[in-house]
Order: structure tokens, then sequence, then C-alpha cells
């Protein structure tokens, strides 16, 4: 890995007043030029190579579900790829999570590859706290594009304030919680907020937030990689659905309720 790549990994960013504000506000926010061209390049191709050699999906897009036909997903590949985990580690990206929430560190909860391949479905509305056994809501993602994502290649879409919202929040990603969550959105005032992304863009957003992404309609991979940040404090919650009893065992394994989750899974990845 070239020097400049891992000094910008290591630099953190101080973010503006109106930034975190605006993140306290809409629970998401879309902050450019946080990696450089060279840096996306290079972890473009390192990531691309190990989703193909990880992934096992190989039944056709047209016989999936629709979360199947969403994204090819692969999971903590910092833990796969010395590499790739320099990116996970970032203190740039970690110093973006940490002031965006407005705790004094973060956690790493889990990576995830989103890959949405060429004629890949919508990913439909949902909140991915749903999914987690955590104990409050400070919890924030990196979603990290590997390339300019333009409209018709399917860029994560938000409902701006929508974490107010609890109606919704009980729905895994499914057919149904495209339907339902986006009929109690329609009759609200939340601003739906569908834009490209620039080369180097990275987006943050709560784990309460609903939010969707479109269809590839391209002939090319969407490429994207996440981070899942922690309050370096949060501690187990009591599962209350099956997907938090599985992330309980996948995520935070020998933690029990009640604990603070410090699991070698998750450590520190940044202090002030």
């Amino acid at each position: 890995m070239m020097p400049t790549i891992i000094d910008l990994l290591n630099e953190p960013i101080t973010l503006e007043a109106s930034q975190i504000a605006f993140y306290q506000k809409h629970k998401y926010i879309k902050i450019k030029a946080v990696l450089d061209v060279g840096t996306l390049a290079y972890f473009n191709a390192v990531i691309d190579r190990k989703v193909k050699e990880m992934n096992t999906v190989d039944v056709p897009l047209e016989k999936r579900s629709t979360y199947g036909k969403a994204f090819l997903q692969l999971v903590n590949l910092w833990r796969e790829d010395e590499e790739i985990r320099s990116l996970i580690f970032s203190r740039r990206l970690g110093s973006i999570a940490t002031q965006l929430m407005e705790v004094d560190g973060v956690r790493l909860y889990h990576d995830q590859a989103l890959f949405k391949e060429a004629g890949g479905g919508i990913t439909p509305w949902h909140a991915d706290q749903y999914y987690w056994p955590l104990s409050s809501s400070k919890t924030i993602t990196a979603w990290i594009p590997l390339q300019a994502t333009p409209l018709k290649m399917g860029p994560l879409e938000f409902s701006a304030g929508s974490h107010q919202i609890v109606e919704g929040r009980d729905l895994a990603i499914s057919d149904e919680s495209e339907e339902k969550i986006q009929e109690k959105l329609r009759v609200t005032d939340f601003e739906h907020v569908i834009e490209a992304f620039d080369l180097g863009e990275v987006s943050f957003h709560s784990g309460w937030i609903f939010h969707r992404a479109g269809a590839n309609t391209t002939d090319q991979v969407r490429k994207v990689m996440t981070v899942i940040y922690m309050d370096k404090d949060m501690k187990l919650a009591e599962p209350t659905n099956e997907g938090q009893m599985n992330d309980w065992k996948a995520w935070c394994p020998d933690v029990k309720i009640g604990q603070v989750i410090n699991s070698p899974l998750n450590p520190i990845l940044y202090e002030r």
C-alpha cells in the first residue's frame, strides 16, 4: 500500500459545527472528498478481488428474493484481508463517526461489502437497528461507494429526520417493509433525499433513520463498502427478534446482556 494512502487513512478530519448540527437534525449526512481518487481505485480493486473470492451466491438474479436481488453481502472483511483492515480501522473515518454522534469514541460493530450487481433490484425501505441488540441509538454507518454512483446505479436514499418515526422499526428488509414504510413516509413531511454520489463522497447515517436504494440499471456493479460504528461504551441489550439473536452470536460473541460490547470483534477504532 502506498504511503500516501496510509497517511490519508490515518489523518483525522475536523468537521464544521454546521455539519454536526445537520447530522443531529436529519440523522444522515453526505460528505464530499472524504477519500481521494487513488485511495478509492486501490480499495475498489482490493475489495472486488476479496468479494469474488468469498462470494458463494450462484443463484441467478431472477430466482432470488427481493433481499437477494438487492446486493451481494460479505461481512467482516477486516478479518480476511490486512489491506481492507486498514480502511475499516481508518482514523479518518472513525473521527467523523465520533464527531457526528457526539461521543468520546467509537467501536466497530462490523463491516459489510454491499455489491449491487448489474440489473440488481431495489433495497427496500428499512432501519438498520432492527437487527442490532444494542442499548442505545448511538450507532452510525459509513456508506463508502468505491466509484462515482449516479442515480441509475442505485445510490443510498434517505428519509431525512425519519428516525423520529417508531412505526416500521419492527420490519426486516422485505417487500413488506418497502410497502408499509413507504406509505408511512408518504403521509409525513420528511424529505426523501435521492442524490448521486460523487467519487470520494461518503455518507453517514444513524441506525434508526429509514433509508433505501434504487435498482442498478447499469451494466456495471455498484461496489460499496460499509463500516458500522457504535459508541465505545455501548452495552448489549436483550434481543427482541430473531435477527438480533443472530447478530448477538455473530458480532458480539461471549458478551453478556448489560455488558459493554468489548469482544475481540468489537475493537475501539477511534477515541478523542
